[in-house]
């Protein structure tokens, strides 16, 4: 196993194990929130609707017993019986042993209030309305049959006697247990039932008024109210979801990224110490082959010398590793500075001329003036020598190698692109580019385009790869552009 696929292997066996092991932060927050904001949302929305139904039903039975308590005590001023209230003249049993005249008035205010109570009864939401006497017996009623008769199991009637309060209920179908409920026509939805106590002048409970009524319109609105609330509930349950999800999602792909980020640092710490024992082990006994080298090439036959020419330049390539895993692993101490890219580039392909005229590639670059850019010289050359280098191996028997200098349209960014006609590389070839170690040059070490990535990093700027199999391969390199000049 070479060295350069053993540390692949570890680093990329490192990164599925922390990978495995990763919390699913997004996951588990989309279902325990959704379930969460849910629950929420309906608790919310029924306590709601509850709440406004309650509300409703207890403000229409205020006002309808303000209604009748208020109609009771105008028609008793109006037939001129002071001292006097109207539950004390609703039960005709009391007019018993009283002076014609007044039994006269009394009959007068009961009648005229008792027609009142027929035209509420006349109303398309009213069901039954029922008189009682504190005897549970009903003393006048909507519904003529049951005049006369007595429940004595009505529990809301002894409650509203015995307190002297507005008692109401609700339901949504006629109880067959209620005998009372003898409705001239049945109720379609909810129903009210509500007790109106009618007082004497010493505050005793003397009557009672049992309303049945079908609100319809009560209903209709409570049913657009359902309607708005639970509409509210859900839309606000859904940002607040939307909101959460969107800020969650971003620290989740912030974690995603800085776990890689930290596995990426523990690789470069890795081959920052690799490199150092590399080259302390490597360093000298290379150069120590290759001085005994050059000195056997002076010496050999013109036979051998080929031989000795190849391992001098195995020599130079086991140095080229050296350095390369020193540059990748190491920290680039210095500060930004301006950098001419157009002679940079210049001076790269100067270097290579000799590589470019064996592997008969033909070089297409036009020299023109381009801005300076935030860099620093000896690692721009470093990029530009390492792509150069990748180019001329994919283009191993012959093409074309073409440069572009390009200013963005605002001027704030340069891009330098790097065209080629070599071998081009596989969907999964890109997929391991910038990966440490990973490389499919035989015999290659995988730290190149990491190197360069690191470096356009510390530029401010970035790196971009595009490439089709045996179509070829495109690098753009995207710099700050200097403002300085």
């Amino acid at each position: 196993m070479s060295l350069a696929f053993g540390l692949a292997k570890y680093f990329s066996d490192k990164e599925v194990t922390a990978t495995s092991v990763q919390f699913n932060l997004l996951r588990w927050f989309s279902l325990a929130s959704f379930l969460i904001i849910t629950l929420v949302a309906l608790g919310l929305g029924f306590i709601a609707t509850r709440f406004v139904v309650n509300e409703s039903i207890q403000r229409d039975a205020v006002l309808t017993a303000q209604f009748i308590q208020s109609m009771g005590a105008a028609e008793v001023g109006h037939h001129n019986l002071p001292g006097y209230q109207m539950g004390e003249l609703l039960d005709p049993r009391d007019d018993i042993g009283l002076s014609a005249q007044e039994q006269r008035n009394r009959q007068a205010a009961r009648n005229e209030f008792l027609d009142h109570i027929t035209h509420i009864a006349r109303q398309p939401d009213s069901l039954l309305i029922s008189i009682y006497a504190p005897d549970d017996v009903v003393i006048w009623s909507s519904n003529p049959e049951l005049i006369g008769q007595k429940f004595a199991d009505d529990d809301e009637l002894e409650e509203s006697f015995s307190s002297k309060e507005r008692i109401f209920a609700v339901y949504h179908e006629v109880q067959n247990d209620r005998e009372e409920q003898q409705f001239v026509r049945r109720p379609e939805n909810l129903f009210i039932e509500n007790y109106i106590p009618m007082l004497n002048s010493a505050g005793k409970a003397v009557a009672t008024v049992e309303i049945y009524k079908e609100p319809s319109d009560l209903i209709a609105r409570t049913q657009r109210g359902y309607m708005l609330m639970w509409l509210a509930t859900s839309l606000g349950g859904a940002l607040i979801y939307l909101g959460l999800y969107l800020i969650v999602r971003r620290a989740a792909a912030l974690l995603v990224s800085q776990q890689k980020q930290l596995i990426e640092n523990e690789t470069f710490v890795a081959l920052g110490e690799m490199s150092a024992a590399v080259a302390h082990s490597l360093r000298n006994p290379l150069a120590t082959i290759r001085s005994s080298a050059e000195l056997a090439q002076e010496l050999a036959n013109p036979p051998v010398q080929k031989n000795i020419s190849d391992i001098i330049g195995q020599v130079d390539r086991m140095s080229k590793w050296v350095r390369d895993l020193l540059q990748a692993s190491s920290p680039h101490e210095g500060a930004n500075e301006e950098v001419d890219p157009l002679e940079a580039i210049l001076e790269t392909l100067h270097a290579f001329e000799p590589q470019i005229r064996k592997a008969n590639v033909l070089v297409e670059f036009t020299a023109t003036a381009a801005p300076p850019v935030f860099g620093q010289r000896i690692l721009l050359s470093q990029v530009l020598n390492s792509l150069v280098s990748n180019a001329l191996e994919a283009m191993a028997q012959g093409g074309r190698l073409r440069i572009d200098i390009q200013p963005n349209a605002r001027r704030t960014r340069l891009h330098i692109t790097l065209h080629d006609t070599g071998k081009g590389m596989t969907e999964n070839q890109q997929q391991m580019l910038f990966k440490p170690f990973c490389t499919s040059k035989q015999g290659g070490l995988g730290v190149g385009l990491v190197m360069v990535k690191r470096i356009m990093e510390r530029f401010g700027g970035q790196i971009s790869l595009t490439s089709r199999e045996n179509e070829g391969t495109q690098v753009r390199l995207t710099f700050r552009i200097a403002k300085g000049r």
